[in-house]
This record gives structure tokens, C-alpha cells and sequence, in this order.
């Protein structure tokens, strides 16, 4: 073995605690990256009138999500936010939500010819809107960028898994019946 090469005992620690400054750090790039790519997001989609949090679980249904709980666990979000985000969507006439006669735990999502026309455009505003962001990248280095970031989420999972970490936010969704009335859930 070549001595040069780190082993996971002599890894490289990049972070000390008494010299840790947030313009530095890995988690707080990533935040502020993410915050600007989704400010770019929201301003592209108000063409198509989604906000932010709306866009997404359009997409997830036209890409085959079909349960209120399939694509809560896609978004790893909680039951209540993904009621109000398809609330308003059932509003403004892009999906619907049935029941399943088969099990009535289970609530179906489908779009409306409308809702198909606006989410088979969300992929072309995203595209855009990354590419955008990746200006002045190369090819090697876009694939590296994906490398590194799936490097980092692997290392991530595996230490939450060591550490028997929650997978997140609780994916254990409770379905409403879409024609129940809440007047306990704010929208």
C-alpha cells in the first residue's frame, strides 16, 4: 500500500472546532447554494403560477407518484405540509385526489389535462435555471461536481446509519380524505 494514500484512520480532518468559520463550511455552502438556486427556481415558475414548494410535488405526480403517501416519502416531508401543498394545487386546477376504493387509507393523485400541461414544462424551466448556475463549468468538472456530491451523500447515509440515525423527517404519512373538512389545518 502506498503510504501516501489516507486510510480511514489517517483520514484528512478538514475541520477543527476552535478554527470553524461557516464561510468555510461544507453544510453552510450547500444551504446557501440551494437558497439561491431556488430563489432562481420561484422567479422562473411564476410564469407557469407555482411558487417554490408547489412545482415539486407536480413534477413527482408527472413522473409517477401516484399516493399523497408515495410522494410525501419522495419528498421526505410530513403529512401536513404535503395536505396543504396539494390543497393548493387541487385549487388552482392542476390534480385531484380520490380515495382508493380499494383501500380507503390510501388517497390517489392524478392531474388534470391542465396540471399535465404545466408539470411537462417544469423539467425545461430546471433545466434552464441549473444551467444557469453551472455557467462557465466543464464537462469534467460538472461530472466531478456530481461525483463529489454523491460521494458526500453516501458517506452521510453510511454514518447515519452507524450511528443509527432517523432517515429524516418522519415518512409515516396519514392520509385525509380530501373532502373531509380540517378546520384545524391552516393552509
Amino acid at each position: 500500500m502506498n503510504s501516501s494514500t489516507p486510510t480511514p484512520t489517517t483520514a484528512p480532518r478538514f475541520y477543527d472546532g476552535s478554527e470553524y468559520a461557516k464561510d468555510n463550511s461544507v453544510g453552510f455552502l450547500m444551504k446557501v447554494a440551494l437558497a439561491v438556486l431556488v430563489r432562481n427556481l420561484e422567479h422562473q415558475l411564476q410564469g407557469l403560477d407555482l411558487t417554490g414548494s408547489q412545482w415539486h410535488p407536480l413534477l413527482h405526480v408527472h413522473q409517477g407518484c401516484d399516493t399523497v403517501a408515495a410522494c410525501a416519502r419522495e419528498m421526505q416531508t410530513d403529512a401536513g405540509a404535503m395536505t396543504r401543498m396539494l390543497d393548493r394545487l387541487e385549487a388552482k386546477g392542476l390534480l385531484v385526489r380520490e380515495r382508493s376504493c380499494s383501500d380507503r387509507r390510501v388517497v390517489n393523485l392524478s392531474l388534470t389535462p391542465r396540471g399535465s400541461e404545466v408539470a411537462a414544462q417544469i423539467p425545461h424551466v430546471l433545466s434552464e435555471v441549473l444551467n444557469d448556475h453551472l455557467r462557465g463549468f466543464s464537462p469534467k468538472e460538472f461530472a466531478q461536481l456530481l461525483d463529489l456530491l454523491r460521494r458526500f451523500i453516501a458517506n452521510g447515509e453510511a454514518l447515519a446509519e452507524a450511528n443509527k440515525a432517523a432517515p429524516g423527517p418522519q415518512l409515516v404519512v396519514q392520509e385525509r380524505d380530501p373532502e373531509e373538512n380540517n378546520d384545524n389545518n391552516p393552509s
